[in-house]
């Protein structure tokens, strides 16, 4: 594994991976023992956690594809062993989130995946990626849904900063990657 070539992303963002029983199935125990050292390091690096959550709904039966995208989330980690987040205490205290949906995402059971993440200041304090508890029907279904559990998150992460650091903070800025209209203005949250 020293000797491979890194890739810039833990997966790829087209990769559909199914459970089909006619592909050829790898050593499971070589398999989980992959997942489950992903599964640890997530503590550590926090940007495979999608990637290694997809990876393990496959523990059952996997295939090669299965391998394959689970080497390119090691290879992946070989080229940024020493990335880190830098957290500055000279910026103002705003915290900003960003979310986005992939409407019917999930070829299996065509429901769409939702992710956000929340900046305060300068750096990254939080993020989720998680499916959909109802199937969409349109994209503006599965943006709304995004928006509305971004909205939830910023309202929690509110009240932790505040309760935390017993400061007053400022308005908080939803963007939402919204692809069902033009309208590009930012969600406000007072």
């Amino acid at each position: 594994m020293l000797e491979c070539k890194v890739m810039a992303t833990p997966m790829d963002s087209n990769l559909k991976l199914l459970a089909d029983d006619s592909l050829e199935l790898v050593v499971v125990t070589h398999y989980r023992q992959i997942i489950g050292s992903l599964m640890y390091l997530t503590n550590t690096k926090p940007d495979i956690c999608f990637a290694v959550n997809t990876l393990s709904q496959y523990l059952v039966q996997p295939i090669w594809v299965h391998l394959v995208a689970a080497k390119h989330v090691m290879r992946y980690l070989k080229g940024t062993i020493d990335f880190g987040l830098y957290y500055d205490g000279s910026h103002e205290y705003r915290l900003y989130g960003y979310t986005d949906a992939d409407w019917a995402g999930s070829i299996s059971d065509r429901k769409s995946t939702l992710g956000g993440c929340y900046s305060l200041g300068s750096s990254m304090i939080s993020w989720f990626s998680r499916k959909q508890s109802s199937v969409a029907l349109s994209t503006a279904k599965a943006e709304y849904i995004s928006a509305c559990s971004a909205i939830c998150e910023a309202i929690w992460l509110r009240k932790l900063i505040s309760g935390l650091l017993d400061l007053k903070m400022d308005t908080t800025l939803i963007l939402c990657d919204n692809e069902s209209c033009d309208n590009r203005e930012p969600c406000v949250l007072s």
